[in-house]
């Protein structure tokens, strides 16, 4: 027989860690004050429930149940892995004006063009929402819309309406009358999250939850939250442009590989399908201090211009900025310039951006970095139609990059003539038809074939004693 033991023990709201005494801090994920208090019950024997729906054998599972619906969105689709599956529950996070509404609206009038959808907004009215609706052509007969902060009432929404999708915007905005505290708390978001999915689990239609991310980028709430739900989705994006990244963090129903871009505009949110030119200048004018690259976001190859700029410095500790790109990376660049290829650069500033707000974070863009820094130093221009491939290390050395085939495949397509790729990156497969591929093995090599006219060109040998 259990014995009922006396006193109370203290477990973290994030991530379930408990002790017998309270602390500030959790012990397993290093939370700040989410260590609360609760009591211990007394163990009691759990009886068997009896079951509703038996076992099966697992030939006999209907597997249609499982397949995933249109959001008639392309690039939705494409990091959901083809669309909405019936019973699934998808988080989609992202900082505030980032464009999570509009696009869920956008989802919401097209999926309503066909099947009965729910939009629960918990931070406007009614009215609000049909007015940016409207504005962005996103108005369906079979789109229903409600205004609520109550679970309860959400909840009788969604029994009155019966529908297909249910979106709620946001998960941190409405609240239980049953728990303690104020929306948007710990205990509070994980107890509308859980009714909100067993809901749907239930009642077999797919649901979309808005969640807010802190200042550190996180998704606001308790961590469990990401484990509830089926798909994980990140909304990113610079706000000063109109370009917007999709990314599935976690999906229980596809590749978490896949990026969706999207284009935000006073009229609303479009897909883009083809989004390299947006990260290229005019490419009829060469400047010097500009390099491209492929980087790939998920499994798509983006084609992404390099700009920088060398001056020189008037202040004793020379300015080092970047926009776009790692400030560790670059500063590791610019110093296996000056030792390894002897680059003039210790008493100058350096600047070093990316066209159209995207941000680089692969090392494979290191040496078009490297490639861009260089020609702004000497005030050459690279070539329009070259581009460059590959890892720089410490020593100068150039390092492999994946997925080589695929990035020169588009950067054949969008007119790009010649690529700079590390040694060896092609073995197994043929250059793009008409592109001219050639194999550096250090970044003075690399300096070398850019270069046309040997008096223009760096010191090639290491510097130093």
């Amino acid at each position: 027989m259990a014995t009922k033991k006396g006193g109370a023990s203290f477990r973290c709201s994030e991530c379930g860690w408990s002790t017998v005494k309270w602390v500030g801090r959790c012990g397993e994920c290093q939370a700040w004050g989410t260590v609360e208090e609760t009591g211990v019950e007394a163990a009691r024997p759990l009886a068997a429930a009896r079951v509703e729906r038996p076992a099966v054998p697992i030939r006999e599972v209907d597997v249609e149940e499982a397949s995933a619906r249109s959001t008639q969105v392309p690039e939705f689709d494409r990091v959901l892995g083809g669309g909405l599956v019936p019973g699934s529950v998808v988080l989609v996070a992202g900082e505030p004006g980032i464009g999570k509404s509009t696009l869920l609206l956008d989802v919401a009038a097209r999926v309503g063009e066909q099947r009965r959808v729910l939009y629960i907004s918990g931070e406007e009215s009614a009215a609000q929402v049909r007015g940016r609706a409207e504005r962005i052509d996103a108005v369906a007969e079979d789109l229903y819309l409600a205004s609520e902060t109550d679970l309860a009432t959400v909840l009788g929404q969604i029994d009155q309406v019966r529908p297909d999708l249910v979106i709620v915007d946001s998960v941190q905005t409405v609240a239980s009358a049953e728990i303690d505290g104020a929306a948007g708390n710990a205990a509070q978001v994980r107890e509308v999250a859980r009714a909100l999915i067993q809901r749907a689990k239930a009642g077999g239609f797919a649901m979309l939850l808005v969640g807010h991310v802190t200042k550190e980028g996180s998704i606001a709430g308790p961590r469990v939250l990401e484990h509830l739900v089926d798909v994980v989705v990140q909304f990113d994006g610079d706000r000063h442009s109109r370009l917007r990244l999709v990314r599935a963090v976690k999906n229980r129903y596809g590749p978490t590989d896949e990026v969706g871009c999207f284009d935000l505009s006073e009229r609303g949110i479009v897909g883009l399908s083809d989004p390299s030119g947006l990260f290229l200048s005019s490419r009829h004018v060469t400047v010097p201090g500009t390099c491209a690259t492929v980087t790939l976001e998920g499994r798509r190859p983006l084609v992404v211009e390099v700009q920088s700029l060398v001056t020189p410095s008037a202040i004793p500790t020379p300015r080092r900025a970047n926009v776009g790109l790692d400030s560790g990376r670059v500063s590791m660049i610019i110093a296996v310039l000056d030792k390894r290829a002897g680059a003039p650069i210790g008493t100058s500033d350096a600047y070093v951006s990316t066209v159209g707000g995207v941000r680089i974070t692969e090392p494979a863009s290191d040496l078009a970095i490297a490639i861009a820094i260089a020609s702004a130093i000497m005030d050459k221009p690279v070539p329009h139609d070259l581009l460059a491939l590959g890892e720089v290390g410490l020593s100068g050395e150039v390092r492999p990059a994946v997925g080589v085939s695929r990035r020169l495949s588009e950067a054949a397509r969008l007119g790009f003539r010649t690529a700079l790729v590390p040694r060896g990156a092609l073995a197994d497969v043929a250059p793009p038809e008409g592109m001219e591929v050639i194999e550096v093995v250090d970044v003075q090599g690399a300096i070398h074939h850019v270069n046309q006219t040997p008096a223009e060109r760096f010191r090639l040998h290491p510097v130093g004693p």
